[in-house]
């Protein structure tokens, strides 16, 4: 693909890293999240038009604090920090961070100088998400305040002439009012993007990528009958047509009559070389008695591998092994360096032996918003874009429920909290809560599907449901009766 405008988050393991990438692309921008030390060689490489540093639950004094190389600010490249980013700047500029008296948390008034090019288009006064134990209580060299709070002197800082700055905030969360304008001006009046990754394009050279990538060899796709395996067999259709091979493996997982309504679309609507395989049984022995998520997910992934290529073997050579692999996918599974929140079997699941010559993942830049918009530019219809149903418990959906929970949290005197969520997300949910709740505050997990292994097969039913409605119940008490 053509080389594209990039701003890249520097990942410090913050709650809303994710947040924070998928709202620079709103804005037409691409963003990839990296590690936050990541080399001074490798950004020039990639060449970004800004930077962004995270927020992270660390403290810049702490003895394994999070840091990146003081050169990053010297390279001419715009940077903004957020919350921990800002202070980072500071800190490794000369200027001084120190705690609070009082945690400041919760919306706030913030008064900005609407003068800066990164408030451009807003009053003097905004209401924010803050979110901070501590501050900076002293500007570094050649920085100015352009933003203040009742109980933070500096929620805003800037240095026009390098293009540095810092805001206290979370810009990127619903709760900051027109939070999305601030990144937006960052990356258009700061940065001088013209906004060049829109989905049109995405799949017009992605397209012609996978021509050139596969040209005569043959593909076969692992088509489960998501959203992400249903948009990469349709792109790969698109490019090499009949030198595709989708193999539906039908694990015994899914909804009721999920299976025939996949095989009807695939080989109906879109006219693709389908082989459906019944792996019931087979998939439910390799997952009798094992209780671990994590220990489900890697058996899950080995099983579709040893069947894609006993497949395989049966329709001749074949030489790429197309995947839904998505961003978030990469990101939690610690392919991008970060922390492990989760495996993927498209990703930390599969075996150290693969027979093919090589994995294609078409998706893999992208998130799960854009893989539809993806789908809608290649033709697919809405309603077989959106097959996980509107009541799955996404982490997005998590995300915003503990944000509310924070908030009651740090109004009232709660002790102790019912986590509930399925299973396939319990692990990242007790991960956000640890940084999100205060440190009082006990959280006890309780998974709300027990025993499935796809993320919202038992939710979607109306037992499942039920239960999670009466559970969410539960948490309401815990917050309301001090449990």
């Amino acid at each position: 693909m053509k080389n594209k405008e990039t701003i890249l988050i520097l990942n410090f393991y913050g709650q809303y890293n994710q947040l924070i990438a998928r709202r620079v692309r709103e804005c037409n921008v691409y963003s990839e999240i990296v590690p936050h030390d990541i080399s001074i060689e490798e950004i020039k490489k990639k060449n970004p038009k800004g930077i962004i540093f995270t927020g992270s639950p660390s403290s810049v004094y702490e003895e394994n604090a999070l840091m990146c190389d003081k050169k990053i600010l010297n390279l001419g490249i715009p940077v903004l920090g957020i919350c921990y980013g800002m202070q980072l700047i500071s800190h490794l500029l000369g200027g001084n961070v120190e705690q609070a008296n009082k945690r400041e948390y919760g919306e706030t008034l913030v008064n900005i100088d609407n003068t800066s090019p990164l408030f451009s288009g807003f009053e003097n006064q905004n209401i924010c998400l803050m979110s901070h134990t501590y501050f900076v209580n002293k500007l570094p060299e050649g920085f100015k305040n352009i933003g203040y709070t009742s109980d933070c002197p500096n929620a805003g800082i800037a240095d026009d002439n390098k293009k540095i700055y810092g805001i206290q905030f979370h810009p990127e969360v619903n709760l900051t009012k027109n939070g999305t304008q601030i990144i937006k001006n960052f990356i258009y009046n700061i940065c001088n993007c013209s906004g060049d990754w829109n989905m049109s394009s995405f799949v017009e050279e992605s397209v012609k990528a996978l021509k050139n990538k596969i040209g005569n060899g043959k593909a076969l796709c692992a088509l489960s009958g998501g959203v992400d395996s249903s948009v990469a067999a349709v792109l790969l259709n698109k490019a090499i047509g009949k030198n595709l091979t989708c193999i539906f493996v039908d694990h015994g997982l899914l909804r009721k009559n999920e299976g025939d309504e996949v095989e009807k679309i695939f080989r109906e609507q879109y006219d693709i070389n389908l082989i459906r395989v019944n792996a019931k049984e087979r998939f439910l022995a390799k997952l009798a008695g094992v209780s671990d998520p994590e220990q489900k997910r890697k058996i899950i992934g080995e099983e579709f591998i040893r069947v894609f290529e006993e497949e395989a073997k049966k329709i001749g050579k074949v030489d790429f092994l197309v995947q839904g692999t998505i961003y978030p996918d990469v990101i939690e599974s610690g392919a991008s360096n970060g922390q492990t929140i989760k495996s993927h079997h498209n990703v930390g699941g599969l075996p150290d032996y693969i027979d093919f010559k090589e994995i294609v993942e078409p998706l893999r830049d992208l998130f799960k918003d854009e893989v539809r918009k993806a789908g809608l530019e290649l033709g697919i219809p809405e309603t077989s874009i959106i097959v996980e149903r509107s009541s799955q418990n996404t982490i997005e959906n998590i995300l915003c429920s503990l944000l509310e929970l924070q908030r009651a949290l740090w109004l009232n005197k709660v002790k102790s909290v019912l986590l509930v969520t399925t299973a396939y997300h319990m692990r990242r949910s007790l991960h956000i809560a640890r940084y999100l709740f205060p440190p009082h505050i006990s959280v006890y997990p309780c998974p709300a599907d027990d025993t499935t292994t796809r993320r919202d097969t038992w939710m979607n039913t109306p037992e499942g449901i039920d239960r999670a409605k009466a559970e969410a119940w539960n948490i309401v008490k815990c917050v309301h009766n001090g449990v």
